[in-house]
């Protein structure tokens, strides 16, 4: 079967297991063990690990192996795994897959921190704190990526973004392990970025501006 080498949805197939991970002169090698993302995968294929995409150099029925480079090492939390930990775990899209989530390139932004938890009848409201730069590319209703987790932005003040989380995607992620005060990672929604590139660009002769792109129900 063909996966992209690039492009995730943001839903979660399973939750694995850190086996190990080992840190080298350039980066480390980490080995996860799971079930059901190793039915039809190949090396080379991807799979985004906390929402990291990675690369299969190893793989056997139970467990799989990826190298981790010193640049992934510092902008992502994966440096910060422990043997034991839970982690979320997606295969790249097929050309068959459907788009239950959003367009995850599996390249995060930045890493934010989980700074409160409120526990409603059927669901769970989760406020992140992320860098105030990345603030301008989260919307209210958008869409952003948390450990790899697409999830519709319920609210956003400054730099705190407030996630609504429905019992099954707590339940069947690493959501539920998370501690006040720990590290996430954290990618925005691309388009943002293509929106904010386009409006940058110089020859953006026609004037487009975000007052256009509102006015005219792009945004």
């Amino acid at each position: 079967m063909w996966y992209s080498k690039f492009m995730f949805t943001g839903i979660i197939e399973e939750t694995g297991k850190v086996k190990s991970l080992v840190f080298k002169s350039n980066g480390a090698e980490i080995v996860i063990t799971c079930n059901t993302i190793l039915e039809d995968i190949k090396i080379g294929d991807s799979i985004a690990i906390n929402g990291v995409c990675q690369t299969v150099i190893q793989y056997s029925p139970t467990e799989f192996v990826a190298e981790i480079s010193d640049e992934t090492l510092k902008v992502t939390t994966l440096g910060n795994l422990k043997s034991g930990d839970v982690v979320n775990l997606e295969r790249a899209l097929t050309l068959s897959s459907r788009l239950g989530g959003h367009i995850v390139s599996g390249h995060v932004d930045c890493k934010g921190k989980f700074v409160d938890i409120e526990k409603l009848s059927d669901f769970y409201n989760l406020s992140f704190e992320i860098p105030q730069e990345q603030e301008k590319y989260v919307v209210y209703k958008g869409s952003i990526t948390i450990n790899g987790i697409s999830l519709t932005v319920a609210e956003i003040e400054q730099n705190i973004v407030k996630v609504a989380i429905i019992p099954h995607t707590f339940n069947n992620t690493n959501l539920k392990y998370l501690k006040i005060g720990e590290e996430v990672n954290i990618e925005t929604d691309i388009l943002g970025k293509y929106v904010e590139k386009f409006l940058s660009a110089k020859d953006n002769k026609k004037g487009i501006s975000m007052d256009f792109l509102q006015e005219n129900g792009f945004i």
